[in-house]
């Protein structure tokens, strides 16, 4: 048999899907490794989607997506952001994933210096190797409340350097990036002539502390920014995510000379329903976002009294637990302890950038009673004593 790239041998697995794919072949699990949520999908985007399959509307579209769709993220954005948006900077993509994969493409060569947040989200490190460019971690610092150091940052800027990844909300940490360290991060891209990618595939959940989009800062044309309608209306399945890039006619070829070599196009239900889903009513992202709130309080008291040392999430669905004390300096291999002993599931730290080593998220879309009946099951004590037992509260 001929070998296989390099390339493709040299991309690391998902540390997260182990544990998952674990979990699925035991009984009686609680579930709290993968972010998916656990809210219903309103009954008017099933409708939509239905009414397109029925009327057999499954023909392709065009590559960038169907006109209603891009129109209703442009508008979105505008309403609730305040950018200068239009349909044609909106490229539908399957999901956030494609679209987090289409911006690097855009803008890295082989060799290249992308700069990626520690922790993060592991695509941020596994796309680009697979575009034979090198992602670059900047840590967030727990002392710090994990907001970007944009001194730091800068100082990690190489002649290689072509991109920043953002990511705010964050996943794993639930941080939101207040809007003094984007302006911040933003200043560093002018100076070094840097991309900046701006993943807010959790935009609608934000806590307490507002979330600002980085498009809205923008003013020189070097924000691509990244969401999905996965995690807000619960489409994980579904597949619907978009790339919004700078107005640029000349852009527009090159994209869909990507979008027809990579997926030609999203599926055209699955379209319909993202229409529905923007332009109806927003009951289901309301009361997912109370729930999800609801769960991160209850959670975080729970962790506090059982003195476990946690980051107070600002956004998103995740709790960012420290375990260090019981880990024992591998906490992917404790993780698995803890899934077959306990019988529950969680994310190791160290999958989202070395970092995470100590650390585990745990996913808050779940009923409450798993939530906190999986949170009983970690051992007392498993925090680092250097820590306080609440950061960012």
């Amino acid at each position: 048999m001929p070998s296989f790239s390099r390339t493709a041998l040299r991309v690391p697995g998902s540390g997260i899907r182990r544990i998952h794919e674990i979990a699925l072949r035991m009984p009686d699990v609680i579930g709290l490794a993968v972010g998916e949520p656990d809210q219903p999908v309103g009954p008017h985007v099933l409708a939509a989607a239905s009414a397109a399959w029925l009327a057999d509307d499954t023909d392709y579209t065009a590559n960038a997506g169907i006109r209603p769709l891009r129109e209703a993220i442009a508008a979105r954005s505008r309403a609730l952001h305040g950018t200068r948006i239009t349909a044609e900077q909106v490229w539908v993509t399957p999901g956030g994933t494609e679209a987090l994969y289409l911006a690097l493409a855009l803008v890295l060569d082989p060799g290249d210096e992308v700069l990626v947040p520690d922790p993060g989200y592991p695509a941020f490190t596994t796309s680009p190797r697979m575009l034979s460019a090198i992602p670059v971690p900047y840590r967030l610092d727990p002392a710090a409340g994990f907001e970007i150091d944009a001194a730091g940052l800068e100082r990690l800027v190489t002649p290689r350097t072509r991109a920043i990844v953002v990511n705010s909300p964050s996943n794993p940490l639930g941080v939101v990036q207040p809007e003094p360290v984007l302006r911040a991060v933003l200043d560093v891209a002018r100076r070094h002539d840097l991309w900046v990618i701006s993943d807010e595939v959790y935009e609608a959940f934000a806590y307490g502390r507002p979330h600002g989009s980085l498009a809205a800062l923008d003013r020189d044309d070097r924000v691509l920014t990244v969401s999905s309608l996965s995690k807000t209306y619960a489409l994980t399945g579904a597949r619907v995510g978009w790339l919004v890039v700078p107005a640029d006619p000349d852009l527009e070829l090159t994209l869909r000379t990507y979008q027809e070599a990579i997926v030609s196009c999203v599926n055209t239900p699955a379209q319909h329903a993202g229409v529905a889903a923007l332009t109806g009513p927003q009951d289901s992202v309301e009361q997912a976002r109370e729930h999800y709130r609801g769960n991160l309080d209850a959670a975080s008291r729970l962790l506090t009294e059982r003195g476990l040392p946690h980051l107070v999430p600002q956004g998103a669905f995740y709790l960012w637990i420290d375990v260090s004390a019981v880990s024992g300096g591998d906490v992917a291999s404790w993780a698995e302890r803890f899934l077959r002993e306990q019988r529950v599931s969680v994310a190791p730290g160290s999958a989202f950038g070395a970092a995470g080593e100590g650390w585990i998220r745990v996913c808050a879309a779940a009923s409450r009673a798993d939530l906190l009946a999986g949170l009983e099951r970690l051992p007392l004590g498993a925090g680092s004593p250097a820590l306080p037992a609440v950061i960012g509260a």
